[in-house]
């Protein structure tokens, strides 16, 4: 049996020219991630094989890379689901008040028009009571201001219309944040650590 042979000086020139070039490409992957980060790109095999000036298969042949590119990938995979969740948030925020806004303007349109509706329903009773002891412009007067609320009431009903509809759209905008927002969720829960 042969016992371990001391390399010879070519081979141990060689090993060692190996060993300098896998480091200066370990620094080169150190240097591309943090660039990548810097500049908030994704952080991806290819992405940093491209950026180190390295072949993929050394990234994932050699064990310190492959964590390094590893660890790099799930910090910024955390960093995004947090960006995403923060968007969502920050869209999410006015869409309620546009549906709260909404709603109180729907209430107040809907009090207005039952107003109106009972002031036309006693300029009726009282064109009706009165009718023989009034003049004739008086009449008129009368009629003119029915005619002017009869019109408010048709703006009032299409206002209410709108705003019905808008409350509608908010609220289908706001289920879908929220489902939005729960998906992120199940997301980060899901994600490895």
């Amino acid at each position: 049996m042969k016992t371990a042979a001391v390399p010879e000086p070519r081979t141990a020139a060689a090993l060692a020219a190996r060993r300098r070039k896998a480091e200066a490409s370990l620094q080169r992957i150190h240097e591309a991630i943090i660039r990548l980060r810097r500049e908030k790109a994704q952080v991806s095999v290819a992405a940093v094989a491209r950026r180190a000036d390295v072949s993929r298969t050394f990234l994932y042949d050699n064990p310190e890379a492959r964590a390094t590119v590893a660890a790099a990938m799930a910090e910024a995979g955390d960093r995004r689901s947090q960006l995403l969740e923060d968007q969502d948030n920050a869209h999410e925020a006015p869409w309620r008040e546009r549906a709260l806004n909404a709603e109180d303007a729907l209430k107040a349109t809907h009090a207005e028009i039952l107003a109106q509706r009972t002031r036309i329903g006693e300029l009726i009773g009282q064109i009706r009571d009165l009718e023989a002891e009034w003049t004739e412009e008086a009449i008129q007067q009368i009629t003119t201001e029915n005619t002017t609320l009869k019109q408010r009431v048709r703006q009032l009903t299409t206002d209410n219309r709108t705003l019905d509809e808008r409350l509608k759209a908010a609220r289908s905008n706001l289920r879908f944040q929220d489902r939005r927002v729960a998906d992120l969720e199940a997301q980060i829960l899901s994600s490895p650590e």
